[in-house]
């Protein structure tokens, strides 16, 4: 038996079907990890704020917040996002924690 592929192909290369299909998993990849990324930083930032300024683990708790900011910005950048200014907003990421990263 022989496979044919369907008329509606037209001049598409079988291969770029394929490549197609491969970019669009990698997209969702993306999208998935960048997802993970943004509950992990939501989550270490919760953490920080609950705390408080003169609770005993703050050092440890800001490096945590930081770490996972740092993540959910390069997993940014890795889908094409290059400002930041959107995230640091919505996830009321405050300076301290910036600080920590570089920003000003």
């Amino acid at each position: 038996m022989s496979l044919r592929l369907p008329s509606h192909f037209g001049s598409v290369h079988p291969g770029d079907v394929l490549f197609d299909a491969l970019n669009t998993e990698i997209a969702g990849e993306k999208a998935s990890s960048l997802g993970r990324a943004g509950t992990q930083a939501a989550k270490a930032l919760t953490k920080l704020a609950e705390a408080g300024p003169d609770h005993p683990d703050r050092p440890a708790l800001l490096k945590a917040a930081a770490d996972a900011v740092h993540g959910f910005f390069i997993q940014r950048e890795l889908c094409g996002m290059r400002r930041h200014d959107g995230a640091i907003r919505d996830l009321a990421i405050p300076q301290a924690v910036l600080v920590r990263l570089g920003a000003k």
